[in-house]
């Protein structure tokens, strides 16, 4: 990961060309005046993040919650060949990002958009269904240059508070995904469990099948991927999730609870996955899953 040197043991780490590694983790924004020790405070935290980065050396990674400060803290701790899209989800582009960063020498942007999770996408800091703050995907296009193959990126943050705002934000999403002409990834702290309404049309009518349900291997337990910073826990909410269309096939999938002497690098913990993108003639039908998988 250029400028990141590993030092700690890795789930997944650096993988061979012929696959993408891929992250998305919710880093948790920073608030002021949080006391000393307390394991919400970013001045702490911000090393652990790097820490877990240098380890596992993904090729690209859809961030949520990243204000400006955590930023381009990261962008300089990812070294030069690293870049980011996205820009903050306010009228002014201000406020809070969820940014994809890649790796340039792995993939080459095409092109890249903003959109308002809303009746009006193209409206920045627009809200339409009941969400009181703005929230937004990041929808970006690459070429692999390990492969050849395209491949969509798509990376957002539903609300916390309106099941009718997910609901749409759902459908919005899944027609984005559908619109990639080969591979397609959807990566997003979605606020909701796979038991939810949003996941089941995502993953039915919105023809996308959740990396954690149909990967090869599952590396870890099925670790909540929110924990508040407390100690792993098997079964509880999974609302982060890598969800991907039939061009792309999963071969290992990880929810990364490291702790460092007891401490987490975020509230959330990152979910992992090694994907390997095939041309639409090599994929596989698409299997039936069962949208009550935790």
């Amino acid at each position: 990961m250029s400028d990141l040197s590993a030092a700690d043991p890795a789930l997944i780490g650096p993988i061979g060309p012929a696959r993408l590694h891929v992250m998305c983790w919710n880093i948790r924004r920073p608030f002021p005046h949080m006391a000393r020790r307390h394991p919400d405070r970013w001045e702490d935290r911000k090393w652990l993040a790097v820490r877990l980065l240098a380890s596992e050396q993904p090729s690209v990674i859809g961030m949520q919650e990243v204000m400006p400060d955590q930023l381009h803290f990261l962008r300089a701790a990812f070294g030069p060949f690293w870049q980011w899209v996205g820009y903050g989800r306010n009228a002014d582009h201000g406020g809070e990002h969820i940014p994809i960063f890649f790796d340039s020498e792995r993939l080459r942007l095409q092109s890249w958009k903003q959109l308002a999770l809303s009746d009006t996408p193209e409206v920045p800091g627009s809200r339409s269904w009941g969400n009181l703050i703005p929230r937004i995907a990041v929808v970006a296009d690459f070429v692999d240059l390990a492969t050849g193959l395209p491949i969509r990126m798509i990376n957002t943050h539903f609300d916390h508070y309106s099941r009718k705002s997910r609901e749409r934000s759902a459908r919005m999403v899944s027609e984005l995904a559908s619109q990639a002409p080969a591979a397609a990834i959807v990566m997003g702290d979605m606020n909701t469990t796979p038991r939810s309404l949003p996941y089941r049309y995502m993953t039915r009518e919105g023809a996308l099948q959740d990396s954690w349900v149909i990967a090869e291997h599952r590396l870890t337990e099925g670790w909540a991927t929110y924990s508040g910073y407390r100690p792993p826990r098997r079964g509880g909410k999974r609302i982060d999730w890598i969800l991907v269309n039939d061009a792309v096939a999963v071969e290992s999938v990880a929810i990364n609870a490291v702790r460092y002497a007891g401490a987490a690098a975020s509230d959330h913990e990152p979910v992992q996955a090694v994907l390997r993108m095939r041309r639409r003639s090599e994929s596989a039908p698409r299997d039936t899953v069962s949208s009550s998988t935790g």
